[in-house]
């Protein structure tokens, strides 16, 4: 069983990672960091948020921070700064790094 992923992850995962790569970040995310961590899918939304922030679109360090979340997700919770507030996953929004610098 697989959960999808909602629109605040779809927008966040356009912010940070280049076009050619959203296919693979959403599969990434919907076959490693899925229902197999939770069965909450409030609790799943925040552990996703948690493990794009911690990747700063970058798809390696995408890979490291989902098998940390597999490890275990409350680590990736608190890397993230995610640990605390159940909210403060939805406040967050990625810096375009893609974005030149003016």
């Amino acid at each position: 069983m697989s959960a999808p992923l909602t629109t605040g992850i779809g927008q966040r995962i356009a912010i940070l990672f280049r076009p050619n790569d959203i296919q693979l970040v959403s599969s990434l995310l919907t076959d490693e960091c899925g229902p197999s961590l939770t069965k909450y899918p409030e609790l799943l939304e925040r552990i996703r948020f948690a493990v794009l922030k911690l990747s700063h679109g970058d798809l390696n360090a995408l890979q490291q921070a989902i098998d940390l979340a597999k490890s275990d997700w409350r680590d990736a919770l608190v890397a993230a700064g995610f640990a605390d507030d159940i909210k403060a996953h939805e406040s967050w929004w990625p810096e375009d790094p893609k974005a030149t610098p003016k």
